[in-house]
């Protein structure tokens, strides 16, 4: 048994993840022995990189696949990625346009064989960062969105829901990008609050009277208005309801209508109706069967509805439009406004409502059954409150957009004939079927991206072949994914495979947070505070990134993250590399299977650590099958830094028995097993060496650890004391500025049942607090003393001849007056009006721990002198 003197992630990270997966530990067979377990990647882009809730979400479904093979689980975790249309296109088009082309100048056909060139030389690069998370994917069965047996899916899919009614073609009001010439679902547009302005301008009467005001942020709509409408209760516009207005610059006449939906508080509360233009003018616009004039191009410029501003892009119209009102004398005023526009999310540049001729699903009856799914327990969420805001999204869906103006993604599998006929096709036509059905041309769009990815739990595993994989792993165990993905793809997973397979596609959603910064600000690039895991991975290692991730992410909450505690992660793997080597150089032969011998029989540390062993075990198997790994990392932690290095193998430093060698081994090879799904590199890399395993044996494939001893409550509140005092008189020492080599001498007043704990542990407390003699005693010792209480006892510690009183008089004298001088800056900072009501509140905050500590020093040193000073006296 033997480890390198220092712990190099660098290298051992990558040599053994190379190992893992040449020696196939990752993969599994649909026939191998064990409970069924599966979970499937939420496919990142193809042209995606990792980024710090990637490396969150991926560590989440590691440590769930790890621990679950441990268990003797037959469990897979299928990877692939995500063809991602828009985001795919825009970086070939980008390149074609650094060529001073465009896709147009190669042709469709032309341009897909350069994304194919892409996406097979540069795409997927994210998933060897993957590799470098640590993430233990069954590789053999890596899939793509876009691959022929997806493909295949999507167009089945495809076609039986057209047959089923559930998929149409319709003229309707969709999300529109101007930049990506593309229609948009409702899940692919972000609202962003942004500063603009609130415009009010009157419609003159067509009768020559005063007409109405009416306001609105998007005056350039108004050139496709064909309707104003208030509330029917609002007495303020009884009169004009069913007369006519004038669209000032294309002079159309349009009613005044009364409408429910309209807010009298808003505005004027008189408001222009766009139908073409604005989804709440839509529905008005079916609601009186107004007109929907479209005056829109695909790029955004005003087309030939807008009369005189035809050809301006649709901001410049804005202010054009409102300097003609205001020259018409029209315009009443423009004053700033907050509010909510929605952006692409791709582009990022603001979406424009307009009617589309596009293909569309009615989810209603798909979301039916999923809201069923999630009610009777089929699919459950973590946390579950999240499932009340994803009833609630489903219970309000709109139809869903589906059609892409884009040429990378799966074609939309309907041809037109002469008359303008649709025909979907589950195959391609053949010259025969071309010529009987007078077919002109197939429709240019393509899919939403989503719509394959929603068939991604099953698709994966084979379906709609027959395969051992479905029938094993269908439905998956969990899906890991942030909250903020529930509606774009955890709903149509969940609706389509309820629709298809009458089968929640899985049993739990564990919903992670978004990951912050350490003050819980949302990482931006404006705001500087962006943190890249492959920076951090090539700085600390994988290990301390996936450990610093995880010791704060219970489900459901945003996670925190700071560099610094990445090095604290890389600490920790430290310290356990450093408590093995410890470890194996005591060992000797003793082999991790050794038996313990009987537990009276063991000394009361041994008995200890064997219950707080078992204690954290409880502890960790609780949070994982909870699947909170939070409290689970820091069980673990807390258990090897303050309890097994500090005070277990401090004591075993000082033996020299065949139980202390076995209690080591014992606990080291048990919080390596619990410790692996979430540092499974030091843990492996340990392990390996405390069993000296072959080249065959890996700890991922191990067992999950099961008792050894029982919780001993008595043993822990004992040893409890032990370490209460050993405590108390590390604190004398240190107060009294001891060596190490000083060695004490105690006096102890206690009652019997204190004794009898305390003459339990008096040979451990002996050897960690440096006492050379231990007395117990009926009353107090006289003479210079330092005296603590602790476990229910009067600790006495003769000092004469030890320390001088008087040097130590004016030593604690110096410090009390550095420590009154350190209290009184820190009260006046807090005394400063301007530094408290302008500095950070954890600039502030600190302060305040400034005096508290310092009062609390105060206090005790003031104890000491006050001792010093009687002892002198006397």
């Amino acid at each position: 048994m033997n480890l390198p003197k220092s712990y190099d992630p660098t290298t051992l990270e990558a040599d053994l993840y190379q190992w893992w997966e040449r020696s196939g530990f990752f993969h599994a067979e649909a026939d191998d022995d064990g409970e069924p377990f599966s979970i499937v990647i939420p496919p990142p882009n193809v042209t995606g990189s990792l980024h710090i809730g990637h490396a969150l979400d991926n560590t989440l479904q590691d440590v769930l696949v790890r621990r679950a093979r441990m268990q003797g689980k037959n469990a897979v975790w299928l990877p692939g990625t995500d063809h991602a249309g828009i985001a795919t296109q825009t970086v070939v088009e980008r390149q074609l346009a650094e060529q001073g082309k465009t896709r147009h100048d190669l042709g469709r056909e032309a341009f897909l064989e350069r994304v194919w060139e892409w996406k097979e030389e540069s795409g997927g690069t994210i998933l060897q960062q993957l590799r470098r998370l640590g993430c233990s994917c069954d590789w053999e069965r890596e899939a793509f969105t876009f691959d022929e047996p997806r493909s295949t899916a999507v167009r089945k899919v495809f076609c039986d829901l057209f047959d089923q009614g559930l998929i149409y073609r319709g003229n309707r009001l969709i999300n529109w990008d101007p930049k990506a010439n593309t229609a948009l679902s409702d899940i692919e547009v972000d609202h962003v609050e942004i500063q603009g302005s609130m415009t009010h301008f009157r419609y003159p009467a067509a009768d020559g009277g005063e007409g109405v005001v009416v306001a609105t942020t998007r005056p350039e709509t108004m050139l496709g208005d064909t309707a104003v409408a208030v509330h029917p209760d609002d007495e303020r516009y009884t009169d004009l309801i069913g007369r006519t207005v004038v669209v000032p610059f294309v002079d159309r006449e349009i009613p005044v209508i009364a409408d429910d939906h309209v807010d009298p508080e808003f505005g004027t509360g008189a408001v222009k109706v766009t139908p073409a233009h604005d989804p709440n003018d839509y529905e008005i616009g079916l609601r009186h069967g107004l007109e929907m004039i479209d005056v829109m191009t695909d790029d955004a410029v005003i087309n030939a509805n807008g009369g005189p501003y035809e050809g301006l892009d649709r901001f410049e119209a804005r202010k054009r439009i409102q300097t003609d009102l205001d020259g018409l004398g029209l315009l009443v005023k423009v004053e700033p406004h907050t509010h909510s526009v929605g952006h692409s999310s791709r582009t990022k540049v603001p979406i424009e409502p307009r009617l589309s001729d596009q293909w569309f699903v009615d989810v209603g009856p798909l979301a039916e059954k999923a809201i069923a799914a999630v009610n009777d327990g089929r699919t459950r969420f973590v946390p579950e409150r999240m499932s009340k805001q994803f009833i609630s999204w489903l219970e309000n869906l709109h139809d869903w957009c589906i059609s892409r103006q884009l040429w990378w993604g799966h074609r939309i599998p309907a041809w037109y004939d002469e008359d303008g006929g649709i025909h979907v096709l589950r195959e391609d036509p053949t010259e025969e079927q071309i010529a009987e059905l007078r077919l002109t041309h197939q429709d240019e769009d393509v899919l939403d991206t989503w719509f394959s990815s929603q068939l991604w739990p099953f698709t994966t595993l084979g379906w709609p072949e027959e395969s051992r994989e479905y029938d094993t792993w269908f439905p998956t165990s969990v899906l890991v994914t942030g909250y903020d993905i529930n509606t774009f793809w955890v709903s149509r997973m969940l609706m389509i495979s309820m629709h298809l397979l009458d089968e929640a596609p899985f049993h739990t959603v564990l919903n992670h947070g978004l990951v912050r910064d350490e003050h819980g600000k949302k990482m931006s690039k404006s705001f500087g505070n962006v943190i890249d895991p492959l920076d951090l991975i090539e700085s600390y290692g994988a290990d301390a990134l996936r450990f610093a991730l995880l010791r704060q992410a219970p489900p459901g909450q945003d996670v925190p993250l700071a560099e610094d505690w990445v090095e604290g992660g890389k600490r920790f793997a430290n310290k356990l590399w450093n408590v093995a080597r410890l470890v194996m150089d005591r060992a000797g032969d003793t082999t991790v299977d050794a038996p313990l011998p009987p537990m009276a029989e063991l000394p009361l540390e041994d008995q200890w650590i064997l219950s707080r062993l078992e204690a954290t075990r409880l502890e960790v198997d609780a949070a994982y099958d909870a699947y909170d790994v939070s409290p689970a990392a820091r069980g673990l932690y807390h258990f090897i830094w303050d309890e097994f290095a500090d005070w277990y193998l401090e004591l075993a430093k000082l033996r020299d028995d065949d139980a202390s060698r076995t209690v080591l081994v014992t606990v080291l090879d048990r919080v390596l097993r619990m410790l692996h799904p979430v540092m499974p590199f030091v843990t492996e890399a340990i392990w390996r060496a405390l069993t000296d395993a072959d080249e065959q044996t890996s700890l991922m494939r191990s067992t999950w650890p099961e008792r050894i001893a029982p919780r001993d409550e008595a043993a822990e509140a004992s040893f409890g004391a032990v370490q209460e005092v050993v405590t108390a008189l590390r604190q004398v020492r240190a107060e009294y500025g001891l060596t190490p080599k000083t060695h004490i001498t105690v006096a102890a007043v206690c009652t019997g049942d204190v004794q009898q704990v305390l003459a339990a542990g008096q040979d451990g407390i002996c050897r960690l607090a440096g006492v050379e003699d231990w007395t117990f005693v009926d009353a107090t010792p006289s003479g210079l003393i330092g005296k603590v209480l602790a476990a229910g006892a009067e600790l006495y510690v003769p000092l004469e001849g030890i320390v001088d009183a008087g040097e130590e008089l004016d030593r604690l004298k110096r410090e009390l007056a550095d420590a009154e001088n350190e209290k009184r800056r820190a009260e006046g900072k807090l005394g400063n009006e301007s530094f408290v009501s302008k500095a950070p509140d954890h600039v502030v905050d600190a302060e305040r721990e400034k005096v508290a500590h310092w009062a609390d020093a105060i206090e005790k040193l003031r104890a000491q002198i006050a001792e010093l000073d009687q002892h002198a006296g006397d």
